[in-house]
C-alpha cells in the first residue's frame, strides 16, 4: 500500500506527527514509531546549501583566447585541447556554456574556422542554425564533443554503448569495484579502457592515460580525484540524465535515513520495487515542478540498477537521495 505524504512546513515537529499519524492509518500500524521526526521531501533546505557551493570558475592557459582561436581552427582536437577549449568558454564554472559564453563561442568558432580557410562542418551549421539567434541556449561537455572534431571522440563512447539511465547505473555499479560510492582513477582507466576495446579503437598506454586525467578533469568538480554518481552522470546528455532533476530533492543524511526507514516497511534493511515505487510516488507528488509523475517506471528503472538482485540498500539509494556522504 503506498504512503501518501502530507506537505512538512518550518514547524517540523507538528507536521512531522501529522505526516506519520496520516501514514499509520493507510497502512494499518507497520511504520515506524518516530512520531515527532524531521521528515521532510520538500527543496528549499537543500537547494540552498546546493547554492553555497558552487564550482571554482575555471582558469585558461596563459595564452587564453589565443589558444582558443588556435585550437578551433584545428583540423583534429586532442582530448586535453578540447578541456582547454571547454574551460575557456565556461566562465562561471557550473559546466555549461550558456548565454553570452555560448554567443562568444559561436562567433569565434565561425571566425576561427574562416581564418583557418575551413568551412563549417555540418554538424556546426546545424548547431549554429540552432543556438545562434538563442539567447537562453546552454550546451554541456556532450553536447561540446559532438560538435568539434574531437581526436577520437572519446567521450562519444560512453553514449554509443550505454544508452539509458539504467544501462548507466548498472555501468557504474560494475565499475565501482570497492562499492565505495566513487569511480576511483583506477576503475575509470578500466572503464575507459573497456571502452576502447569495445569500440574496436586503437590505443596506447600513454593514450589511456590522457583519457582518464582528462575526463576526471573534466567530471570532477570538486577535485577529490574520484567522480561521484552525479559527476560521472554528466556523459549523459540532459534529457536522458534524471539525477539531474533529482539534485533537486535530495535530502541531509538524517532526514535520509528516516525517510529510508519509513518506506522499508518491512524493516528487512532494503527496498523492493514495490517500496521504492511508494517512496517515488510521494516524491514526485511533493515535488511536482521538478520530477515528473509520468517518468517514475524511468526512474525506478535507472535506480533498481543500483541494486543486488532486486535488493536496494541504504548505501545504494544514497547516492541518489542523499546529499551527504554516508
Amino acid at each position: 500500500m503506498r504512503l501518501t505524504s502530507v506537505q512538512l512546513s518550518s514547524n517540523s515537529c507538528e507536521c512531522a506527527a501529522q505526516y506519520l499519524r496520516c501514514a499509520r492509518r493507510r497502512c494499518a500500524g507497520r511504520l515506524p514509531s518516530e512520531g515527532r521526526a524531521e521528515l521532510r521531501l520538500n527543496t528549499g533546505d537543500i537547494k540552498e546549501r546546493q547554492s553555497q557551493h558552487q564550482p571554482a570558475k575555471h582558469q585558461c592557459p596563459e595564452h587564453g583566447e589565443n589558444m582558443a582561436n588556435a585550437y578551433l581552427q584545428g583540423v583534429e582536437i586532442s582530448a586535453s585541447q578540447f578541456l582547454d577549449i571547454f574551460h575557456h568558454y565556461d566562465n562561471d564554472g557550473n559546466g555549461y556554456i550558456e548565454g553570452k559564453e555560448l554567443q562568444n563561442f559561436i562567433k569565434e568558432l565561425q571566425q576561427a574556422r574562416k581564418q583557418a580557410g575551413l568551412e563549417l562542418t555540418d554538424k556546426m551549421k546545424a548547431f549554429v542554425e540552432k543556438y545562434e539567434q538563442n539567447a537562453d541556449g546552454k550546451i554541456g561537455i556532450i553536447e561540446l564533443v559532438q560538435i568539434l572534431p574531437t581526436e577520437e571522440n572519446f567521450l562519444l563512447f560512453f553514449r554509443q554503448q550505454l544508452k539509458s539511465c539504467a544501462e548507466f547505473m548498472e555501468a557504474w555499479r560494475n565499475y565501482d569495484a570497492d562499492h565505495s560510492g566513487y569511480i576511483e582513477a583506477d576503475e575509470l582507466k578500466n572503464f575507459l579502457k573497456d571502452l576502447l576495446q569495445k569500440a574496436k579503437k586503437p590505443y596506447d598506454e600513454k593514450k589511456l592515460e590522457e583519457y582518464t586525467l582528462t575526463t576526471l578533469k573534466i567530471f570532477d568538480s570538486n577535485k577529490d580525484g574520484k567522480l561521484c554518481l552525479s559527476e560521472m552522470a554528466r556523459l549523459l546528455p540532459d534529457q536522458e540524465n534524471f539525477l539531474l532533476k533529482f539534485q533537486g530533492v535530495t535530502m541531509a543524511r538524517k532526514e535520509f535515513n528516516k525517510i529510508f526507514e519509513l518506506y522499508d516497511q518491512d524493516r528487512n534493511g532494503y527496498m523492493d520495487e514495490n517500496e521504492l515505487d511508494a517512496l517515488l510516488k510521494d516524491l514526485c507528488e511533493k515535488n511536482n515542478k521538478v520530477l515528473e509523475v509520468s517518468k517514475i517506471p524511468t526512474y525506478k528503472s535507472a535506480i533498481m540498477a543500483l541494486s543486488d538482485g532486486g535488493k536496494l540498500y541504504r548505501t545504494e539509494l544514497a547516492l541518489v537521495l542523499c546529499a551527504e556522504e554516508m
